[in-house]
C-alpha cells in the first residue's frame, strides 16, 4: 500500500512539473504584448505638460485634471476569419508584419481567445464608416469567428459568442443597435460575416436590431438610399450598400443581391424607423 501511495505521489509530482513546463507556442509574442502594453501605460502616467506651440502662451506649471477614465468601446464589429483554422488566425494576429488584429477570436469548438485588452485599439475595422463614425477601430471591439466564409457557424461557436456579447454589452453599456458586421461598415470591401451568420438569432438576444414588416405600409415618398444612410450605411456606392444591407438582413437572397424588391423595401423602411 505504501509503495502504491508513493507511486501515485511520484506520478502526480511528475505530472505537475510537466504541466507547469508545458510549452506555450505564443510565449514570445505574449512577451512582446506585455512590452508594448507597458510602454503605452508609461506614456499615460506623466501629467500632461509637453505641449509647445509657437506664438502661444505656455503655462509655467502643469495641471492635470482629476476627472477622467479610460475610453469605453461603443460598438462591436463581428467578422469571420476567412482562414482555415483557429490556430492559423492566432498565428496571423501574432505576426507583426500582418498589421491585423482583433480583441477576441472565437473558435469553432467555442473556445474564446481574448487577444487584446478591450480598452486598447485593435486593427480590425480598417477603412470604414458607420453613420458619422469614420474611425471604427477607435470606438469598437473586434470579434473574429473561425470560419472560412463558405460554411455554417457551429452552435457551440454561436453559444460562446452570445455569452461574450452579453458580457461586453453589460460591461460597456453598448447600445443594441451597435452590434454590426464588418460588411456593414465597409460596403464593397468586406463581406464578413457571411450569409450563414445568424443575425436574427443574435437580435432576439439583444445584439443588433431586426425587422417586423407585419403591419408596415410603404409611404409613396420612400427613398431607399436615404433609408440606408439612416441605418448607418455609407451610400457613396449605393449598390455596395444594398449588397451589405441584404447580406445582413436578407441573406437568403443570393440572386438579386444588389436590387431591392418591394418586400426588401418594406424591411428597409421598417429598419430605418428603428434606427432613428
Amino acid at each position: 500500500m505504501r509503495l502504491f501511495a508513493g507511486s501515485l505521489l511520484f506520478i502526480a509530482t511528475i505530472s505537475a512539473i510537466v504541466y507547469s513546463c508545458a510549452h506555450n507556442p505564443y510565449a514570445k509574442t505574449n512577451k512582446q504584448y506585455k512590452k508594448q502594453a507597458k510602454q503605452l501605460a508609461k506614456n499615460l502616467q506623466p501629467v500632461p505638460n509637453k505641449l509647445f506651440l509657437d506664438s502661444a502662451i505656455m503655462p509655467v506649471y502643469a495641471v492635470g485634471t482629476t476627472n477622467f477614465d479610460l475610453r469605453k468601446p461603443n460598438f462591436v464589429i463581428i467578422h469571420h476569419t476567412a482562414q482555415n483554422s483557429c490556430e492559423q488566425t492566432l498565428k496571423t494576429f501574432t505576426l507583426q508584419r500582418t498589421k491585423v488584429s482583433a480583441h477576441y477570436v472565437v473558435c469553432k469548438d467555442g473556445t474564446i481567445h481574448h487577444m487584446l485588452n478591450d480598452y486598447l485599439r485593435a486593427w480590425q475595422a480598417g477603412v470604414s464608416k458607420w453613420g458619422n463614425f469614420t474611425d471604427l477601430n477607435s470606438s469598437s471591439i473586434g470579434i473574429e469567428l473561425d470560419n472560412n466564409g463558405s460554411e455554417p457557424f457551429p452552435e457551440t461557436q454561436i453559444t460562446s459568442l452570445i455569452k461574450l456579447l452579453d458580457t461586453l454589452k453589460r460591461n460597456y453599456s453598448i447600445p443594441t443597435a451597435n452590434f454590426i458586421g464588418h460588411s456593414d461598415i465597409a460596403p464593397g470591401r468586406k463581406v464578413d460575416p457571411s450569409a450563414f451568420f445568424p443575425w436574427q438569432t443574435l437580435s432576439q438576444r439583444g445584439f443588433g436590431l431586426w425587422y417586423d414588416t407585419t403591419a408596415v405600409v410603404m409611404p409613396a415618398y420612400f427613398n431607399a438610399p436615404q433609408a440606408l444612410r439612416i441605418i448607418g450605411y455609407n451610400i457613396k456606392d449605393t449598390l455596395a450598400a444594398i449588397r451589405s444591407f441584404k447580406l445582413h438582413f436578407i441573406p437568403q437572397d443570393t440572386v438579386a443581391i444588389r436590387t431591392l424588391t418591394d418586400a426588401d423595401k418594406k424591411i428597409l423602411f421598417d429598419l430605418s424607423q428603428r434606427y432613428q
